[in-house]
């Protein structure tokens, strides 16, 4: 757990555009401007969503499976804002072993969690975050069809909109910027549990502001979220800079495996490596923590794409897929069953090491 993070619930409410049902900061709170990133959002549905949760007793919220930090991050916070409002709030995500990676386990809000078999089987309203198919539900999708309303939250330009309604804006860094869109709309003023969950998401989906994909509006955010008193060194710790023992043992392994493949991706260049469930059971690492390899292996100056395949615990392969821009890895995850955004995509697959890679192979094309 971390100290500082989760210390008082110190609210600060910082002035924001001058729309209709906004509230502004008290005297001391810093003037930061808000630089709308809900663009891809019509008013209607902003005013469509707000209605459906204000008018509910029960919410039922959802990530993706496997959640990350803007999947976690990002549902806890809404969690948080509607149990403010006096809601009664569930929250889950669909994997069989439920269990929040040791990564995330700093996030408040943790006591809205319920466990796949206790999820509402049919809510009144569901809400979904950061999943861009009802398939990356896993066991909740079958709640989110029989849900009688669904929203889904997301930024992923692969999102065709599978619930009832959808707040969906590719030009989002982060689907925790939606939340916080939503959390203002809803009248609930930032504290710092809040603000922790959608920091870890903002920070997470934008590699600490270094992906293209960072906008002023991000900034913008992070100032705003900052000002609540986080402490982000702590944050920073707890997502990048702790891991066991065994986790330099398995990238040891996956980086002795890695391939180049200079004539790929049309000459481009493609790197890519695999981590079997054996190397990570020889030292008890759980999957959640070879996550971020794919982070080391695209560093690679030789290769437009970086992909690293991970077994699961269930045997399947869950494929990270890395582009620098010049070919987009979304088109090619979606065509398997995935999705993504244009630079960072994935998918999962039932297939052998060998086959996926041929799969892949035959997709990557310049764009």
């Amino acid at each position: 757990m971390m100290g500082d993070v989760r210390e008082e619930r110190d609210v600060t409410r910082l002035p924001r555009d001058d729309r209709a049902g906004h509230g502004t900061g008290g005297s001391d709170a810093p003037c930061l401007p808000h630089l709308s990133h809900s663009g891809g959002v019509p008013e209607s549905d902003w005013a469509r969503a707000v209605e459906l949760i204000r008018s509910a007793d029960e919410i039922a919220l959802a990530c993706h499976v496997s959640p990350d930090g803007d999947a976690l991050g990002s549902m806890l916070a809404a969690g948080l804002a509607m149990r403010a409002l006096g809601k009664r709030v569930v929250a889950s995500f669909g994997d069989r072993r439920f269990e929040v990676p040791r990564l995330l386990r700093f996030l408040p809000g943790q006591e809205l969690l319920v466990e796949p078999a206790r999820y509402p089987e049919a809510p009144a309203l569901m809400i979904t975050f950061d999943a861009s198919t009802s398939a990356r539900l896993g066991l909740l999708g079958d709640s989110a069809a029989k849900a009688a309303e669904l929203i889904v939250v997301d930024h992923h330009p692969s999102n065709s909109g599978f619930g009832t309604m959808a707040l969906i804006d590719p030009g989002a860094a982060a689907t925790a910027m939606l939340v916080e869109e939503l959390i203002d709309r809803l009248g609930v003023p930032l504290d710092r549990d809040i603000a922790t969950g959608l920091y870890a998401g903002l920070v997470t989906d934008t590699g600490s502001f270094r992906h293209s994909s960072t906008s002023p509006a991000a900034h913008a955010m992070a100032a705003r979220l900052v000002a609540t008193g986080l402490r982000t060194d702590e944050i920073a710790r707890e997502l990048w800079d702790r891991s066991p023992f065994g986790y330099l043992k398995v990238l040891g392994a996956a980086l002795e495996r890695v391939h180049l493949e200079p004539e790929a991706a049309g000459g481009l260049g493609l790197v890519w490596t695999y981590v079997p469930r054996v190397d990570r059971a020889a030292y008890g690492l759980p999957y959640d923590e070879v996550e971020g390899m794919i982070d080391i292996v695209r560093r690679t100056d030789e290769a437009e794409v970086a992909i690293v395949l991970k077994e699961d615990d269930e045997g399947a392969w869950q494929v990270s897929t890395r582009s620098k821009g010049a070919v987009d890895v979304a088109r090619v995850c979606a065509a398997l069953g995935g999705g993504g955004h244009v630079r960072a995509a994935g998918f999962t697959s039932h297939r052998p090491v060998a086959e996926t890679m041929a799969d892949i192979r035959a997709l990557l094309t310049p764009a």
